[in-house]
């Protein structure tokens, strides 16, 4: 048969070639509501909270101490994208909003990102230890699709960044706006 070779070429070439599709054990939350549609995948070993429907989730990680809490609310501004938001950020409004969470919170990089289900606005900043915690680092997402505004917020203390950036990169990474996403990004 003339296309046996071809076949066999094509199958050794496919074999080659990397794998998109990864298998890995992954903790996931997506929204009840139909119209705040989402996907928040993180590691396994992360826990959830924040269980009321259509509140805000919050996936804690059990051995180090990283939080991050996504937030879905209706928005008007469907015209909002991450690049005009950036072009449009206020480093001093942003450093006062968080500074009764984050007391002396300074903001350091901002830049557009990409979640999975598309392009949203980052930036990243820190406060100062005092005598009863530890200098904290944030990083913040927000996007707009579909008239749903969401947020993505991850803290935790800036003497752990090593061990907790890559995951809150890759949580990042694998958020969806869309339901039932899957992980694109594999988690450290």
């Amino acid at each position: 048969m003339k296309f046996a070779p071809a076949f066999s070429l094509l199958a050794l070439l496919t074999s080659l070639l990397p794998v998109a599709a990864f298998a890995q054990d992954v903790g996931s939350s997506g929204s009840p509501l139909p119209d705040q549609p989402y996907t928040l995948i993180y590691p396994p070993n992360m826990v959830t909270g924040g269980d009321q429907i259509g509140g805000p989730v919050t996936v804690n990680h059990p051995e180090m101490p990283l939080q991050c809490i996504l937030a879905v609310i209706p928005v008007e501004d469907t015209a909002w994208t991450a690049e005009g938001a950036l072009a449009s950020l206020d480093a001093a409004s942003v450093a006062e909003g968080w500074s009764d969470t984050l007391p002396g919170f300074a903001l350091g990089a901002s830049l557009v990102t990409n979640y999975q289900s598309g392009p949203a606005l980052q930036y990243e900043g820190t406060n100062a230890a005092s005598d009863t915690a530890p200098a904290t680092t944030l990083v913040h997402t927000e996007t707009v699709a579909e008239g749903n505004g969401y947020t993505l917020d991850c803290l935790y203390p800036t003497e752990v960044a090593a061990n907790a950036r890559p995951i809150v990169d890759a949580i990042i990474a694998n958020f969806s706006t869309s339901q039932d996403a899957q992980p694109v990004t594999a988690f450290p």
